[in-house]
């Protein structure tokens, strides 16, 4: 039989090991035409996406950047004096910090440092399952750390939980890469990945030989997409293991995901799931997945899906659109869905058709013969 001590140490253990990491959140607010409070709250989501929690936040108005320290020295020695009284494990900033910045900042403030990219790049790092996303996103990685190697070699080398640099799977994990092993592991990489596209450009024209349409879904991320192509799965193939998986979080799905869709015998098209899209989502990133978001540029048609209940569904769709454009897929056809509009509508009043918007809850399921009617209308 075990002891109380026995049971406090188990206790105090299990707590240790569920501690999470206490994130300070920084911002500078330009008054610029952009929602602040709301890229400060999506900031949040990330920091809780990799595993953190927010231990507060700072926020300066500024009419601009601050061009050697992001922002005002007076408000960082605020920032500074605040951390000898808080518990804080790492400092998380809303924007993408130069190269500059990041050293200015990481010696005035002695502490662990990321922004906003590297916080996006750690959720990638951590969701990623293929092989090719795991390359595509080590590549992504280190591209952004070679410039900033002096002022991330704090940030990286934190302990604690949740953080995607600490994975096997995430790339090179040690302290002291140099800028030749990165180079040179930059190298590997493009040749593995440029390989891995022409296994996929083969795919995508045996596909096309079989001259079925192709539908992508897209979006911005955790608007339902994952959970929309199950629903239709579950409706036209009713089986388990080709669904994808379908999770109530931030880039849940990194690795694109194609299904034969069989309406009927003469009714059928290819479904493609696809990574989702964020505000500043790190350039690099998009540029690494672009082999992987060739299914969206070949598409017949798009499944442009938003969270309706989200007060800034319009801002989504514009970073969406403005995603889809970079990619050279701004002119394929549009079906816009309007998830989750449950929350915001009479259940009753569901599905909802007006033009090419389609209003629904993809996690009811209701509405999915009407929605896949106009889709093959529309292919």
């Amino acid at each position: 039989m075990k002891t109380d001590r026995e049971y406090n140490m188990r206790e105090r253990q299990q707590r240790e090991t569920e501690k999470k990491e206490r994130a300070l959140l920084i911002g500078v607010d330009l008054h610029d035409g952009e929602d602040f409070a709301r890229s400060m709250q999506e900031l949040k989501s990330l920091a809780e996406a990799c595993g953190m929690t927010a231990a507060g936040q700072v926020v300066q108005n500024l009419p601009k950047i601050h061009q050697a320290l992001y922002m005002g020295k007076g408000k960082l020695l605020e920032v500074k004096e605040y951390l000898e009284g808080e518990e804080v494990d790492v400092l998380i900033f809303d924007r993408s910090l130069t190269p500059t910045q990041l050293r200015n900042l990481q010696s005035l403030l002695d502490y662990p440092i990321l922004d906003r990219t590297t916080l996006i790049l750690e959720i990638f790092a951590v969701r990623a399952r293929t092989r090719e996303a795991k390359l595509q996103v080590e590549s992504a990685r280190l591209q952004y750390v070679l410039p900033r190697l002096t002022g991330m070699h704090k940030a990286l080398s934190r302990q604690g939980g949740g953080s995607g640099f600490a994975n096997k799977g995430a790339g090179e994990k040690k302290l002291e890469l140099d800028r030749r092993r990165i180079e040179k592991r930059l190298s590997e990489l493009r040749k593995e990945l440029e390989k891995i596209a022409r296994e996929r450009q083969t795919q995508r024209k045996k596909r096309q030989e079989g001259s079925l349409p192709r539908v992508a879904l897209v979006g911005y991320t955790n608007a339902g997409k994952s959970t929309l192509m199950n629903r239709i799965l579950e409706r036209y193939t009713r089986d388990d293991s080709r669904k994808v998986l379908e999770k109530d979080m931030l880039f849940a799905t990194l690795d694109t995901t194609v299904r034969r869709i069989c309406v009927s015998a003469q009714d059928a098209f290819l479904l493609s799931d696809t990574v989702g899209f964020i505000h500043q989502l790190p350039a690099g990133l998009v540029k690494a997945f672009r082999s992987t978001l060739e299914e969206v540029k070949e598409s017949d048609l798009l499944l442009h899906v938003l969270d309706y209940s989200d007060e800034s569904w319009r801002k989504q769709r514009e970073v969406t659109e403005e995603t889809l454009k970079e990619l050279g897929a701004g002119d394929i056809p549009v079906l816009y869905i309007y998830n989750k509009a449950d929350r915001c509508m009479d259940p009753e009043q569901l599905p909802a058709v007006r033009d090419r918007r389609f209003y629904m809850s993809a996690k009811t399921g209701a509405g999915i013969p009407e929605l896949v009617d106009m889709i093959l209308k529309c292919v």
